[in-house]
């Protein structure tokens, strides 16, 4: 198999129905370094929206147990991209994220927000970082496959292509942006567990290195000192060497789920230590205060 076979294989087939095969080849087989990492940021632009940021803040989840709760995050997720939504196993990770997010008052608009980070954030990294952009053909099943999971989430007004996500997206971070502690904290949490994943002496540098990768926004948001011009270069040129050096070798032969991500490390014996349905959190109670009460899970 040479570089670009399996892209063209891509080509073939249909971007709306065979979405889920087309995404689990674009995450396992073509880029699963690049998504793994750009889904990281994602998550960072999420708690700078400060109701998402102060939830997650008094959730406790993201500032005490990172870890387990990065694990488990990954883990309910790719159950979906690994065994598709109908099978027995991706049904369960959706109904366990459900039951979840029903444990607290979630505004739509909020639930609709975190979906296109999902979508345009990795999007965009691979346009920068790849070793090759994905073509409008994969962008349309990107789309169609979250769209998918943001039915079976019962969010409510999806957009319907790449460009209304991006649009959705891009609009609600300049209208809702904004400091809150609560989100610093658990951008803190998430910087310092990345750091975990490196030798301790590279700690300093993966926290620099990674704040050289967020845009002024998300900056302004976190009120994170901005990297210095030259620490942007060397961070942003050398993901562009990788780049190209991937570009040069054989593609992948075997698919890499996130059950064979070593930064995994919550449960004894994994790979196989975990069932689905017992991942994430059991909250009894909602800790934001609100009129009515919370659904039960």
């Amino acid at each position: 198999m040479r570089r670009y076979d399996r892209l063209k294989d891509i080509l073939r087939l249909d971007p709306e129905k065979d979405c889920h095969t087309i995404y689990r080849w674009i995450v396992t087989y073509e880029f699963p370094w690049d998504v793994t990492r750009a889904l990281e940021f994602a998550l960072f632009r999420t708690y700078a929206v400060p109701g998402i940021g102060a939830l997650l803040a008094r959730t406790a989840e993201l500032t005490e147990r990172s870890q387990k709760r990065y694990d488990d995050t990954s883990l309910l997720l790719d159950a979906v991209v690994e065994h598709g939504f109908d099978s027995a196993q991706g049904r369960t990770a959706v109904r366990r994220i459900n039951q979840m997010h029903r444990a607290y008052t979630i505004p739509d608009d909020e639930m609709r927000y975190v979906l296109c980070t999902f979508v345009v954030t990795p999007t965009r990294w691979l346009d920068a970082y790849g070793w090759r952009a994905l073509t409008n053909h994969e962008r349309r099943a990107v789309t169609a496959y979250y769209r998918t999971l943001g039915a079976r989430m019962g969010i409510r007004d999806l957009p319907e292509s790449y460009a209304e996500f991006e649009h959705c997206m891009d609009a609600y971070e300049a209208e809702h942006y904004g400091y809150d502690a609560g989100g610093r904290a658990v951008a803190d949490a998430t910087l310092a567990l990345m750091a975990t994943w490196y030798p301790r002496p590279l700690a300093p540098l993966v926290r620099r290195g990674s704040i050289a990768l967020m845009d002024d926004r998300l900056l302004r948001a976190f009120r994170y000192p901005a990297a210095g011009a030259g620490t942007q270069r060397l961070v942003r040129g050398a993901l562009r060497l990788r780049a190209r050096a991937v570009r040069l070798t054989p593609p992948r032969r075997t698919p890499r789920f996130a059950r064979h991500n070593p930064r995994i490390r919550s449960y004894p014996g994994y790979p196989d230590g975990y069932a689905l349905d017992g991942l994430g959190t059991f909250p009894r109670t909602c800790p934001v205060p609100h009129d009515a009460p919370a659904a039960d899970s």
